[in-house]
């Protein structure tokens, strides 16, 4: 089976941690949300890294430096090299400097992890619209305290025709108290102001899977996320087995509906599954079966019979829904299936 006509969850008999030599871990909403470490998380990855599994923290939020990002999942209990931090910061400081010249001036709305990264590539931050010889806009996220004027900064500059990038895209972050709007909300407003189009690196772009393998060296590596049109998506681009843990923006509901660009190779509760093997979803009749439960995807709805572990009851909609919506996304009702296993609306543990 190909990654573009997945139609079920596979299997692995293997720890994931065995199956796989690097860990692609995104942070917000995987590792940590709102600054707090998820339940499991470190004790999980240390068990991964001391069974020999490399781990890779790959994050879209362009506001701290890898060495922030370090010090922070430090102070977590998760040990970690600011040289295993990578970041769509970095991402962007690259696809910017392949088109400018060395030490052209880049007008930054954003924090200090995009100033950082574009100095490593010899290039200057500048704050004003108004520096002579500006050469590129870039915009990331630069936290809820972002002053208004920095957009209006961004937009005069693009309205000149000095070429826009951002870091990402992701319309939303998680944090500790909810959903809050991420970078790619701050872009749509330059983007109404403008008109324009940036150009973006993060995922689920080439230029962050391009940055990842420069930096990481992964021969088989698995992308561990929360966000389908980010982590898993840029998975399927980058043509590399995925795992969603359901512990930040997707609920079981979205990943039902996922297309083929947005299913995970697994899915599981929380950083634990990296841990275990992942269980065969295999044909039953008319439907599927994962554990105790059957899935079948009836005229007008997902139904669900069965006991056990809800998450393989989760697995067997998966492949329920997604073999029935072929190339698209599933329609079907599975609201009193998600009921039954406890998961309508879940997220996390």
């Amino acid at each position: 089976m190909t990654r573009q006509s997945r139609t079920t969850p596979a299997g692995s008999r293997r720890g994931l941690h065995q199956a796989y030599d690097t860990a692609l871990l995104d942070l917000d909403g995987v590792v940590y949300a709102g600054g707090l470490a998820i339940a499991h998380a470190a004790e999980s990855l240390a068990a991964a890294r001391a069974a020999g599994m490399h781990l890779a923290y790959v994050t879209n939020n362009a506001l701290r430096t890898p060495e922030a990002v370090a010090a922070h999942l430090g102070e977590l209990g998760i040990p970690t090299d600011p040289a295993e931090v990578i970041t769509s910061a970095q991402a962007v400081a690259r696809l910017i400097a392949e088109q400018v010249e060395p030490g052209s001036k880049v007008l930054v709305i954003g924090g200090e992890g995009l100033r950082v990264a574009l100095r490593e590539r010899g290039l200057v931050p500048v704050d004003s619209a108004d520096e002579e010889g500006l050469a590129a806009v870039v915009q990331g996220y630069g936290g809820p305290d972002l002053a208004w004027g920095r957009f209006a900064e961004a937009a005069y500059a693009v309205n000149r025709g000095v070429p826009w990038f951002a870091s990402n895209t992701d319309l939303t972050i998680p944090g500790a108290r909810g959903i809050a709007p991420g970078n790619g909300a701050a872009v749509e407003v330059v983007r109404i102001a403008t008109g324009a189009e940036p150009q973006v690196a993060g995922k689920p772009l080439p230029p962050m899977h391009r940055e990842t393998v420069l930096r990481t060296g992964a021969e088989r590596p698995l992308v561990v996320g929360d966000r389908l049109d980010t982590d898993i998506e840029g998975a399927f681009n980058g043509e590399v087995d995925s795992l969603l843990v359901l512990t930040g923006v997707t609920d079981a509901a979205q990943l039902l509906r996922a297309e083929p660009r947005h299913r995970p190779t697994y899915v599981d509760r929380d950083l634990r599954g990296l841990l275990t093997g992942q269980p065969e979803v295999e044909p039953d009749g008319e439907g599927f079966r994962c554990g105790g439960w059957t899935a079948v995807a009836l005229d007008e709805v997902l139904d669900l019979r069965g006991e056990g572990e809800p998450l393989d009851g989760l697995r067997a909609l998966c492949a329920a829904a997604w073999t029935r919506a072929g190339e698209g996304s599933c329609v079907l009702d599975a609201g009193k299936a998600l009921a039954l296993l406890g998961l309508q609306g879940f997220q996390g543990a």
